[in-house]
């Protein structure tokens, strides 16, 4: 089956073809022959009812200094194609909900993974809370009598941006730390939108799981562990990648959002889990297939296809 296939993502000579799972999907795709485009999210254009994207053609391989070419730039119709990969990095913001309204337009008639409605509808640090039984006690508010109380009760917290990601912005506050009112006051001067304020779980310095399901499925895992001295675990900040499998608690917590994930067409999903907790739902551009295939020996990219394939 020939596809039509364009990535809507960042620009493609800024990644690092050894850990961007993007890359995986597009050399995937090229395998199976699919006809594939890249584009820039700003390339989108809402044209007399159509949905265009200056678009180039694509092709990938694995050379790190030579990964990929683009072929000239012309101006398609997204209708006439089969899927769009919408994998452009967060910051969730005004921007990014743009272009789930625009390619909501044309989804399902070209399959948008994942669907931009429910992207939209599920941000990463909301979303989670319509899971309460399975998250550690969480705040979202501007309200600082709020924030002090939350304190005041469990007293070692973690503080985030509510629509940050990477772990930009994550402060890990013990009971004694003086600097919570001006870390607030730093807040409110970057951040327009509440924050979010969770407990500090322990658990963390054991690893921060990353949990990928497709269709709602669990698919792989891969234990992070922080950095000394480092309250993230994010691999990009030094976090340590670490072979890892399900314990009976994360198999619970996906079988429990797994019909959720599939019943809105969030194909393509990455959790996060920090001992028995579900901390984050990441749903706009999950990472970490090449460190689950490598540890486990599989090829995620593959069931992403079959699954898409299945959708269509």
């Amino acid at each position: 089956m020939t596809l039509k296939v364009a990535i809507q993502m960042d620009p493609i000579d800024s990644i690092d073809i050894s850990t961007d799972s993007t890359f995986l999907l597009a050399l995937e795709a090229q395998a199976r022959g699919y006809e594939l485009y890249h584009y820039l999210p700003q390339d989108l254009a809402l044209n007399d009812g159509s949905i265009l994207a200056h678009a180039c053609p694509l092709a990938v391989r694995t050379n790190s200094k030579d990964y990929f070419t683009l072929g000239p730039q012309k101006l398609i119709n997204l209708e006439e194609l089969d899927v769009i990969l919408m994998r452009q990095d967060p910051p969730f913001d005004l921007s990014y909900i743009t272009a789930t309204h625009l390619l909501e337009q044309i989804h399902p008639q070209t399959m948008v993974v994942n669907n931009p409605a429910q992207v939209r509808n599920a941000p990463e640090k909301i979303f989670v809370t319509q899971f309460p039984d399975l998250i550690p006690p969480t705040l979202i508010t501007s309200d600082r009598k709020q924030m002090m109380a939350f304190r005041s009760k469990y007293q070692d917290i973690i503080i985030k941006p509510l629509f940050g990601n990477g772990g930009a912005g994550i402060f890990h506050m013990k009971q004694d730390d003086e600097n919570f009112s001006s870390l607030l006051e730093t807040f409110d001067t970057l951040y327009r939108e509440p924050i979010i304020i969770q407990r500090y779980e322990p658990a963390v310095r054991n690893g921060d799981k990353r949990i990928i399901l497709i269709d709602g499925e669990p698919a792989g895992a891969l234990n992070r562990i922080p950095a000394k001295g480092e309250s993230r675990s994010n691999l990009h900040v030094g976090g340590t990648a670490q072979k890892s499998s399900l314990t009976d608690r994360e198999s619970t917590i996906c079988e429990l959002i797994g019909p959720t994930l599939k019943e809105r067409g969030l194909l393509f999903v990455g959790i996060d889990v920090i001992g028995d907790y579900l901390t984050e739902i990441n749903v706009t551009s999950p990472t970490c297939l090449q460190e689950i295939n490598f540890f486990d020996g599989v090829k995620l990219e593959i069931d992403i296809w079959d699954a898409i394939l299945t959708k269509l």
